[in-house]
């Protein structure tokens, strides 16, 4: 199971930190990956880790604002937002896999419930 979390209203430009907490198994050999879905949109890759935290993958929209991280001995994996754009606005969907790409939702095998990010202008 994995709990995403830390979502809510934030101004242009401010920052807010989602977590994604892993329960019933352990996902420290798993990459991790965040999507998000905006009104009327598809769901887009975000960011993603691999599993020892080395490696690190971004959208070209958020790179260098958002920072992905994961802390395995929670069992958790973060994403750190700052400089927030209204385009930003999503529910925000964390995952666990990526087995054959970092980049594609199919080679992800678990997925959290989402949460909603709203960035107002």
């Amino acid at each position: 199971q994995l709990q995403a979390s830390g979502g809510g209203l934030v101004q242009a430009g401010g920052s807010l930190r989602l977590s994604c907490a892993a329960s019933g198994r352990t996902f420290s050999s798993y990459g991790m990956g965040w999507f998000r879905q905006a009104p009327g949109k598809e769901r887009e890759f975000v960011a993603a880790i691999n599993w020892d935290g080395i490696r690190t993958y971004y959208t070209d929209s958020v790179k260098g604002r958002f920072t992905i991280s994961r802390d395995s001995a929670k069992n958790t994996v973060y994403l750190q937002m700052s400089g927030l754009k209204p385009e930003d606005t999503a529910v925000y969907y964390c995952a666990a896999g990526a087995r054959f790409s970092y980049y594609t939702e199919r080679s992800y095998d678990y997925w959290g419930q989402g949460t909603l990010v709203t960035v107002s202008s």
